[in-house]
């Protein structure tokens, strides 16, 4: 079940990071109520996992999933670049997360 959290969590970090940057520094409402919602779901379901899963591998993979996910709507949502290099790298934080579960 911790993993399955933990896992929601790192979405929730995606959608709060999205939610940051469609704010516009805090100044549209409601990617703010998203962006604080998701916030506390994030964290308090990575406090969670954390009761089961050791603090380095959780977070790691928390982070990882965030930073993947996030890395995608920017590309898909936001007309962020899209290049080989770039996918490459997540390819690689993908692989990194997989081996902290499988080594766990």
């Amino acid at each position: 079940m911790a993993w399955i959290v933990l896992v929601f969590s790192g979405l929730m970090e995606t959608v709060w990071a999205g939610a940051l940057a469609q704010s516009e520094g805090f100044r549209k409402p409601l990617p703010l109520m998203v962006f604080v919602v998701a916030l506390a779901l994030s964290m308090g379901g990575l406090g969670y996992a954390l009761r089961s899963l050791p603090v380095g591998t959780a977070y790691a993979v928390w982070t990882g999933i965030g930073a993947v996910g996030t890395a995608i709507f920017g590309m898909i949502a936001l007309g962020e670049p899209v290049a080989a290099g770039r996918i490459a790298c997540l390819v690689l934080i993908v692989c990194g997360i997989v081996g902290l579960k499988v080594l766990h």
